[in-house]
């Protein structure tokens, strides 16, 4: 019977881990945001006249769906990759002064960070415009329900 308890306790310390080790891929900090111009509310939202990676899958949604969050193409360093991240949200927090919003990955990238729509995502974080001036941003993510 001990080694019954034994082997149910390494089970579920071992699950524990798992799932520590898996939340934690889920969130990265001090990576580079860089903006693109994806400008959805002018091309209605459409995320094919946009040549994004993830309207093979995802152009059909509702667009309440489309235009629930600001967009974002996703290139870690932690986190689904591929088809696995379009349509999955991610909350973006500038390291500098605070400011978070929440975006859907809609495409990949291969700047290793982030590329966030200019003004659904970007221009909300970058409160006090130095993202601008440099070009880039400095951010943590977390990946979150949408």
């Amino acid at each position: 019977m001990a080694a019954t308890t034994g082997v149910r306790a390494l089970t579920v310390a071992a699950l524990l881990f798992a799932a520590v080790a898996a939340a934690a891929a889920q969130q990265a900090s001090n990576v580079r945001a860089t903006y693109h111009l994806y400008n959805p509310a002018d091309n209605g939202w459409d995320l094919t006249r946009v040549s994004a990676y993830c309207a093979t899958w995802d152009a059909g949604k509702p667009p309440a769906w489309r235009q629930q969050y600001g967009w974002t193409a996703f290139c870690g360093p932690s986190g689904p990759r591929g088809q696995a991240a379009c349509g999955r949200c991610i909350r973006v927090t500038n390291r500098g002064t605070g400011a978070s919003t929440t975006a859907r990955i809609v495409d990949q990238c291969s700047n290793g960070g982030l590329d966030l729509d200019f003004e659904t995502v970007f221009k909300k974080i970058d409160t006090d415009g130095r993202g601008y001036q440099m070009g880039h941003l400095d951010v943590d993510y977390q990946f979150v329900g949408c």
